[in-house]
């Protein structure tokens, strides 16, 4: 039974040296391969391992973000830039820079730095009693105060309990701190109108024909690219 139970243990730990393996080699292979296309599926593997370590570490609001945010919505956008370039045709160029052998120096002085000065206990005491980061105020049932005779209830007070961390960062954000946020969303609004209004320029009937004659003209030097291509 005793054994079973260390088995058990260790099972986050294998899962964190695979997924972590998996994660630096994949990393290293974005920066390594040729095609843009393959470069992007390896940093969307690097993505979903970075979320399952959150996983691991029981920050499930950080893995989803990550999942949802980074190999989401980031991963479009570097998909809509690998569209907008020829792949095909990729230039016959080295692949490693004159300057390699020193940055392989400063990427394994960094390594040491982290090793060395980031780790547990350096900038903070570990919290001793991990339930606490996965608290929230809830209304709950009193067990001392006298019973209501209009309903028969105790009266409801504010008190702690233990929930998920999605929930807990939920309720604090969207409860306790409703306002800012709503007014962040609210700046970021104006941003992205102001945005919109400085970079749209009315065009004038000279402007919009020349625009068309522009339009054109490239259409037709495409196709005549496809008939020589082709040809």
């Amino acid at each position: 039974m005793e054994a079973a139970q260390q088995a058990l243990t260790q099972v986050p730990f294998l899962i964190f040296l695979v997924v972590g393996t998996v994660a630096v080699a994949s990393s290293v292979l974005v920066v390594a391969m040729r095609n843009p296309v393959h470069s992007a599926l390896f940093l969307l593997l690097t993505f979903l391992c970075v979320a399952i370590l959150f996983f691991l570490l029981q920050a499930e609001f950080v893995g989803a973000v990550q999942i949802l945010v980074y190999a989401g919505g980031i991963m479009v956008l570097f998909l809509f830039v690998v569209m907008l370039i020829n792949v095909r045709h990729l230039p016959e160029e080295k692949m490693l820079s004159p300057y390699w052998k020193g940055a392989i120096a400063v990427g394994f002085g960094l390594f040491l730095l982290f090793a060395t000065v980031v780790r547990t206990g350096v900038y903070h005491e570990p919290a001793a009693d991990q339930d606490k980061l996965r608290q929230a105020r809830v209304l709950v049932r009193s067990k001392t105060k006298p019973v209501d005779e209009r309903t028969g209830k105790r009266p409801l007070v504010w008190g702690v309990r233990t929930i998920g961390n999605s929930e807990a960062v939920g309720m604090t954000l969207y409860r306790d701190y409703l306002v800012p946020f709503e007014v962040a969303s609210l700046f970021l609004l104006v941003a992205m109108i102001g945005a919109i209004v400085i970079g749209k320029r009315e065009l004038e009937s000279d402007d919009e024909e020349l625009v068309q004659t522009v339009i054109a003209k490239r259409a037709a030097d495409e196709q005549e690219m496809k008939e020589a291509s082709g040809a």
